[in-house]
C-alpha cells in the first residue's frame, strides 16, 4: 500500500515528534512552520525546532511570514492530508480545499472543552482532574471542526505544566498513529462536537501576576502549576525598603490559615517548607522561587538570605 501523502504543519519543540512520526508513516511533501524569529539572550534569527529537525532529516520546509505567502505553492503539491500539531497559525478556508482528505489537528484536550492556544495551561488553572487529546477535522472557526477521535487520561494534583506534556505529547502520538492507519485504510470518522464549549487563549505575561490580595490560595497554586512552562508566575515582594520581582516556582496549598492576617502578609518562614503567605482565602506555602538576576532556589534559601521574616503586607 503507498503512503499516504502530507503536509505537516508545526513550529515548537512539542511537535517535533509528531513531525518525525508523520515522516515514518507518510509521505511528506513539504513542511510549514512560523517564520524564523529571534531567539535566545541574543536574540538571534534562528529556526524554529520543527523547521530545524526537517532540515536534519532532509526535507523541504516553508516558514512563511503569511500563509497566502506559500499559497500558490502549496497549491500545486499533490497531497492528500494536512496534519498541524502547536502551528500557532490560521488556516483560510481555501487553503484548508486544497487537500483531498483535509487537514486534522491533534489538540491538547478534550473538546470541546478548551479551545485554543494554550488548553493545557487553563486545564491546571482551572484544576482539572481529568484531560486528554482530541485528533478533529480543521474548520474555519476556532478548534469545532468534527473529531476523528480522542483519548483521555487522569491529572494528577502533582503535575504541573511541564509534567502534563510529558504525559499528553505520546498519548497524541499514540492518537495519530491510530488516526494514520483508519485514514490509510479509507476511515474518515467525522463526529460533530458536543457539549458547552470553553476557550483557552494564549497566555501573556499580565497573564502570569499573582496577587495574593485578591487570589484565593487555590487559585495561586494552580496557576503556578499551569505556568511551570512559561511564562512563569510572579509577584511582586516588598522588602528592606524595595520592590523586587519574584518568579514563583512551585506552592503547596496549606492546610491552616490564620484568617484574620491581611492578605499578603508572611505568616511563617519554615526550613525546608518554604514561606506561608496569606492569599484572600487560606494561604499556601511557596516552596521554590527565581530571583531576578539570580538562579533558582528554594524558598527557604531566598528568605535566608534576605532575611525574611513574618510581617505584614509583604507581597
Amino acid at each position: 500500500m503507498s503512503k499516504l501523502k502530507t503536509i505537516f504543519f508545526g513550529t515548537p519543540e512539542i511537535s517535533v515528534p509528531y513531525l518525525e512520526l508523520l515522516h515514518e508513516l507518510t509521505d511528506i511533501q513539504l513542511i510549514v512552520t512560523q517564520a524564523d524569529k529571534p531567539r535566545g539572550r541574543g536574540m538571534v534569527i534562528t529556526p524554529c525546532p520543527v523547521k530545524q529537525r526537517a532540515l536534519e532529516l532532509g526535507l523541504p520546509v516553508r516558514s512563511p511570514e503569511k500563509m497566502k505567502d506559500i499559497f500558490a505553492e502549496v497549491q500545486q503539491i499533490p497531497f492528500e492530508l494536512g496534519v498541524a500539531v502547536a502551528f500557532g497559525k490560521i488556516f483560510r478556508p481555501d487553503f484548508l480545499a486544497l487537500p483531498k482528505l483535509g487537514i486534522i489537528n491533534v489538540h491538547f484536550s478534550l473538546l470541546p472543552l478548551l479551545r485554543g492556544a494554550a488548553p493545557v495551561q487553563h486545564s491546571l488553572f482551572q484544576d482539572f482532574k481529568k484531560t486528554g487529546v482530541s485528533v478533529f477535522w480543521i474548520e474555519p472557526g476556532l478548534d469545532d471542526g468534527p473529531l476523528f477521535l480522542q483519548k483521555e487520561i487522569d491529572v494528577d494534583p502533582a503535575d504541573n505544566a511541564e509534567t502534563l506534556f510529558k504525559k499528553l505529547i505520546p498519548l497524541g502520538l499514540t492518537a495519530l498513529r491510530e488516526t494514520l492507519v483508519q485514514i490509510s485504510l479509507g476511515t474518515l470518522t467525522k463526529t460533530p462536537q458536543t457539549g458547552t464549549p470553553t476557550l483557552a487563549p494564549m497566555i501573556t505575561k499580565e497573564d502570569a501576576v499573582l496577587d495574593f490580595t485578591q487570589m484565593t490560595a487555590p487559585q495561586i497554586h494552580h496557576k503556578v502549576r499551569g505556568l511551570a512552562c512559561g511564562p512563569k508566575a510572579r509577584t511582586t515582594i516588598h522588602l528592606n525598603g524595595k520592590d523586587e520581582l519574584l518568579q514563583i516556582l512551585h506552592t503547596q496549598l496549606a492546610n491552616n490559615s490564620q484568617e484574620n492576617a491581611a492578605p499578603g502578609t508572611v505568616l511563617a518562614v519554615e526550613s525546608p517548607r518554604g514561606i506561608l503567605v496569606k492569599c484572600k482565602q487560606g494561604s499556601i506555602w511557596i516552596t521554590e522561587v527565581h530571583p531576578a538576576g539570580k538562579k533558582p532556589m528554594s524558598a527557604v534559601a531566598y528568605a535566608n538570605g534576605r532575611g525574611l521574616q513574618p510581617t505584614a503586607g509583604i507581597f
